[in-house]
């Protein structure tokens, strides 16, 4: 059987999927595992430019079952040879839309990706977020070497270490207050001369002795050898003034950006353009069901992206089985 790679896309009937998901981290693994188990024709499309976030981290310390940790990458390796062992295929493609078309007498979705097309009686998207990167010199290349996005993943790995937070929300003094935990300083970086975190956060943050905050400014470059030595930053107020903060680590808190936009006017989504969904993982689209990081959710973890996943790909069973016994008989795999 050719593989979803070689196909073409005027050979429909061999692009027609009970459930495509689009995503390849943990989430969409997951759904991929328990659609294909469920006896689903299921294809994932992994993304060619944008792998899972999880990939970039070097030791997952607090996915259960593994106490002596797994680094991100290898913990992917695995939930992809336990999905496919169930005969879900894997395909890369980087999805520009996806639209409702006629599956022969009942609603299914066309799938477009750069060079190829496909039908799914189901889609279920998973497709994470990206960091909103600050874009200065040094934070490329310190990523996973100083710099880092997450303090619930690295945060203990900088036991009694000089760390910065850059960033004055919520998400930033929340992880600055984290980090308390670990480090003996932590400096506050923000752009203005208030944070914009809420009042109960900003109380807790003044009165930590372990927090000083660095106002007025934003950092200009990260500076390092092997790892991160050092942020200098400048005045906001004055250019001309500029500041060197002696640090171990660097965390960045400036947000994050869902991968949706290739959803947009297809599914709801609320201000920051996270998929709406319910506690069935359905969107506002009929057999259209989202997971993981790129839905409105309380905690974006490794765990929870999972827990998503199982669930989506059940409703998405569901959906298909009830399609199938009205309105489709021939599709399966």
């Amino acid at each position: 059987m050719d593989s979803p790679n070689s196909r073409s896309t005027r050979g429909e009937g061999a692009n027609v999927y009970d459930t495509i998901i689009i995503g390849g981290g943990p989430a969409g693994l997951t759904a991929g595992m328990y659609a294909s188990r469920s006896g689903l024709k299921s294809l994932l499309l992994a993304s060619a430019f944008k792998p899972s976030l999880i990939t970039t981290t070097d030791i997952v310390e607090n996915y259960p079952g593994f106490p002596g940790g797994i680094s991100g990458h290898e913990l992917v390796e695995r939930f992809t040879e336990q999905a496919t062992k169930f005969g879900l295929e894997i395909a890369q493609g980087d999805v520009s839309s996806i639209s409702p078309r006629d599956g022969g007498g009942a609603p299914a979705w066309t799938i477009r990706t750069d060079d190829r097309e496909f039908t799914g009686i189901s889609v279920i998207v998973s497709t994470g977020t990206e960091y909103a990167h600050l874009g200065v010199p040094g934070e490329a290349e310190f990523t996973g070497r100083g710099v880092s996005y997450c303090a619930t993943c690295d945060g203990p790995f900088y036991k009694d270490a000089r760390l910065v937070v850059v960033g004055g929300g919520d998400t930033a003094i929340q992880e600055a207050l984290y980090l308390t935990n670990f480090a003996r300083t932590v400096t506050v970086i923000h752009r203005r001369d208030r944070l914009r975190a809420t009042s109960v956060l900003q109380q807790r943050a003044f009165s930590n002795p372990k927090i000083t905050f660095a106002w007025n400014s934003v950092v200009e470059e990260i500076v390092g050898d092997e790892v991160v030595k050092a942020v200098r930053t400048r005045d906001t107020r004055d250019a001309s003034l500029t500041r060197v903060i002696e640090a171990d680590g660097v965390f960045i808190f400036t947000g994050m950006i869902p991968n949706t936009q290739a959803f947009r006017g297809v599914l709801d989504m609320d201000r920051s353009g996270y998929i709406i969904v319910d506690a069935a993982m359905k969107t506002s689209a009929k057999g259209v069901f989202a997971c993981g990081d790129c839905t409105n959710k309380l905690l974006r973890q490794v765990v929870t992206a999972c827990g998503d996943g199982a669930t989506a790909a059940f409703a998405a069973y569901e959906y298909v089985s009830d399609l199938k016994g009205t309105a489709y008989t021939s599709y399966g795999s």
